[in-house]
């Protein structure tokens, strides 16, 4: 058998048809497959590789970790520099209140950690999230995912959740003295880049406060840099009680935590003891090769670079068969009329170099969400390839 076949029968799939390109190397901003074509990368991973492919200083922070150690006690036991040392360059950049991270293995771990923390913090039953969120697939988020397609295949789920639509008043008066926490996107991605209303995210942020729920903001994708800003609520003037990180936060590793104020994240440390605990998240080789990354990101000052570039997108991206470019900095949606020229475009653009993708919620739009370090000539001839896709 070739790859390909051994691919497909050893591999568990998650679709009836994936992409199938074989992965060779990747460098920068582009893939390259066993036959040496590249592919200009348009969606990083999922937001994951903000700094492009293999970054020499991420390599090399990878290099060292693993000639001292790899994995020696359960997450939280021992003092391991490259934890401690990430954690603290996190929260440097955070408000003074968000000062302690909980390292995980993923995005969604870090949804699941934040539930618990809500619960066990405010010793309340009931969460809200949002309509077309997603915040993971494993069980708790799968709960808080919102929309029925995804979730009916798996109940019962988490009891308590209630979902509401994303700038919605009903959302705002359906908290009350039982509620643990609501966790939104900042940005909502999978719906195909939907902004918060700036005097809806405010006054979610004084019902929350009077009711003393939790607000928890997922910057999983929209954090490090994505937006223009290091953070995406930063736009907003607003501070969440918990954000969750995940994707950019492992600079290509596997990596995800929540955040917190100290207080908050000590009611995990008893009653019970060990009230959450990973074997695996916070791996010294991911939070070195982690912390490797956010110093590139803010080292070269890519964030300030963002407004420029989604800019150039917007004016290139006109076409008739274009709708409307949502963006918010370099995550970006292009949508056109059905799915079908959508995924029929995909496929042009990729056998012309250039590899995208769709949204969970927006499957008619074509996700643009490239490394924060494609250059405005790769932007052109991204733009061109799409339009002669189109």
């Amino acid at each position: 058998m070739n790859e390909r076949q051994l691919f497909q029968q050893h591999l568990a799939q998650t679709s009836p048809e994936p992409i199938g390109i074989q992965i060779a190397s990747a460098s920068g901003n582009y893939l390259y497959d066993a036959d040496n074509n590249g592919y200009l990368d348009l969606i990083g991973g999922i937001s994951v590789c903000n700094i492009g492919h293999c970054h020499p200083k991420v390599v090399a922070a990878i290099k060292k970790q693993a000639e001292t150690y790899l994995h020696v006690m359960v997450y939280g036991e021992l003092i391991q520099s490259p934890q401690v040392q990430y954690a603290t360059l996190l929260t440097q950049h955070l408000p003074a209140s968000l000062n302690c991270v909980y390292f995980t293995n993923s995005g969604a771990e870090a949804t699941e950690g934040a539930i618990k923390l809500a619960r066990r913090a405010t010793g309340r039953p009931r969460l809200i999230s949002c309509n077309k969120s997603y915040h993971g697939s494993t069980t708790g988020a799968l709960s808080l995912m919102g929309d029925e397609y995804w979730r009916n295949a798996f109940r019962p789920l988490l009891q308590g959740v209630k979902h509401f639509d994303y700038n919605s008043q009903a959302l705002i008066e359906a908290i009350d003295e039982e509620t643990a926490c609501v966790i939104i996107e900042t940005i909502q991605g999978e719906a195909g880049v939907i902004e918060p209303n700036r005097g809806w995210l405010n006054a979610l942020r004084t019902r929350c406060t009077e009711t003393g729920t939790l607000l928890v903001m997922d910057e999983i994708q929209c954090g490090f840099g994505r937006t223009g800003k290091l953070w995406g609520f930063e736009h907003y003037g607003i501070v969440p009680d918990v954000i969750l990180l995940g994707k950019a936060l492992g600079g290509g590793m596997p990596l995800g935590a929540f955040v917190a104020s100290g207080q908050l994240m000590q009611t995990l440390s008893h009653d019970p003891v060990l009230g959450h605990i990973t074997t695996f998240g916070g791996h010294p080789l991911c939070c070195a090769a982690g912390m490797a990354a956010m110093q590139v990101l803010l080292d070269e000052q890519l964030a300030t670079q963002v407004a420029e570039k989604e800019a150039l997108f917007h004016s290139l991206l006109i076409h008739p068969a274009i709708r409307q470019v949502r963006s918010k900095g370099l995550l970006i949606a292009a949508e056109l009329d059905t799915v079908e020229h959508v995924l029929s475009t995909l496929k042009t653009c990729l056998a012309k170099g250039l590899f995208s993708d769709w949204f969970l919620f927006a499957a008619n739009c074509i996700r643009i969400a490239p490394p924060l370090t494609i250059t405005t000539q790769e932007i052109e001839t991204a733009c061109s390839i799409i339009l002669e896709s189109l």
